[in-house]
């Protein structure tokens, strides 16, 4: 395990962090610096086909070893981290034999990390666990899955008595900014399907994910004087602030669970005569998914009638863009995928939670690109931020997942 944890903290150290306000790909250049680390990486282990393309997506193939037909299966991750929070200088701590106590990330700061508020800590007492410093995040997301296949893939090199067919590897820039798919070449991976390893704690297997959209809302005003300002002045700020509470409440992030989808408002920005909005839409059910848009053009053609004669044109500007969709759609049909990870799962007495995710991942975007994806777990808690932790021993049970499913996936 001691090499999974190397491996690991070699990854993390390096700064991927992705910017959405970037047109290109890689987003960031110092993405280059891990995608050129595991290109060298996969080479040195032995796997073959290892290219990386001029957007820094890599693929790699590990060649069956059976003489049968099997299906041609993949593992993906993104190694690119969340610009949520800064990914840079990341100072891994490793925290072994855990005693269930609070965990001091940083004195100076006084920074904690405690099981009286992050109760999952719990199921990790006895267990090496991998922290912050409380100044970064981790990069656990999706470091640990791309340590995860890169540790898998060596093992079965290592061990050729294992059988297995033949298996694809792609690691991908910018899916934290929505993009980690964009420019992935399906029929260049040439996989029946895939395995995204990008979920949190152990046992997490998800085929369900948010269908999802983003509105910018653009509000117009007039500014007069103040001291003069009656029956003339249009406030903007005051017509975007009427546009939220028309939203229906309890619908947001912070009251919905599970299946339930919400409206969540992440910017406001603006002045009297303008005032942008953004928001996200997000359901797991797509009829739910379209009304949610509809309502949203609804309460904009009400406020632009009730200032039509006042401001003379429409006042309220709503632009709407789907982002990406479900990908139950397209796994449902080859549900036996998914089945294949359950089994794996079980076999390796590890408990399968199969539950919808509440946001997208690339696999979303492949399935809808032809290669059916779902989710596994990676192991790591807390993304995004500086209480982000992994235990060593989810990374090798993550391991032990690909390894099983690939043994799973010979035999049928």
């Amino acid at each position: 395990m001691q090499h999974i944890i190397d491996r690991f903290i070699s990854y993390v150290i390096i700064d991927t962090e992705s910017d959405a306000s970037s047109p290109t790909t890689p987003s960031t250049p110092k993405q280059w610096d891990l995608a050129n680390k595991l290109v060298e990486e996969l080479k040195s282990i032995g796997m073959q086909d290892v290219t990386i393309d001029d957007k820094a997506y890599i693929m790699a193939t590990l060649p069956s070893n059976v003489s049968h037909h099997v299906p041609t299966i993949g593992f993906i991750s993104h190694f690119d981290t969340s610009p949520d929070f800064s990914g840079a200088n990341v100072k891994p701590q490793i925290i072994p034999n855990y005693d269930g106590k609070d965990i001091v990330l940083n004195a100076e700061k006084n920074i904690i990390l405690s099981p009286s508020y992050f109760k999952d800590l719990l199921q990790y007492k006895g267990q090496t666990l991998i922290t912050t410093d409380g100044t970064t995040l981790l990069g656990a997301d999706d470091k640990a899955g791309i340590t995860e296949i890169v540790s898998a893939m060596e093992f079965l090199i290592q061990n050729p008595d294992i059988k297995h067919g033949t298996i694809k590897v792609g690691f991908t820039p910018d899916e934290e900014i929505g993009r980690g798919a964009h420019h992935f070449d399906v029929e260049k991976f040439g996989a029946d399907w895939a395995y995204t390893m990008d979920g949190s704690q152990v046992g997490e297997l998800e085929y369900e994910n948010f269908n999802a959209a983003g509105a910018k809302i653009t509000f117009k005003g007039k500014s007069v004087h103040p001291g003069y300002a009656k029956g003339k002045m249009i406030n903007s700020m005051l017509i975007a602030n009427d546009f939220i509470n028309q939203l229906p409440k309890g619908e947001t992030p912070e009251e919905t669970k599970g299946y339930e989808g919400f409206f969540h408002v992440h910017h406001l920005n603006g002045t009297i005569e303008e005032t942008v909005l953004e928001l996200i839409i997000r359901d797991h059910n797509k009829k739910k998914f379209e009304k949610r848009k509809e309502l949203i053009e609804k309460i904009a053609r009400k406020i632009n009638k009730k200032f039509a004669k006042q401001f003379g044109e429409d006042i309220v500007i709503a632009e709407i863009a789907d982002q990406y969709y479900n990908m139950k759609e397209k796994v449902l049909p080859v549900k036996y995928i998914v089945d294949i990870a359950e089994k794996a799962m079980k076999e390796l007495k590890i408990k399968p939670l199969i539950k919808p995710i509440r946001g997208g991942t690339d696999g979303s975007q492949l399935s809808y690109k032809g290669l059916p994806c779902p989710n596994i777990f990676a192991g790591g808690h807390n993304f995004h931020g500086k209480y982000e932790y992994v235990p060593a021993e989810s990374m090798q049970k993550a391991v032990d997942v690909i390894v099983k499913i690939a043994e799973l996936t010979a035999k049928l």
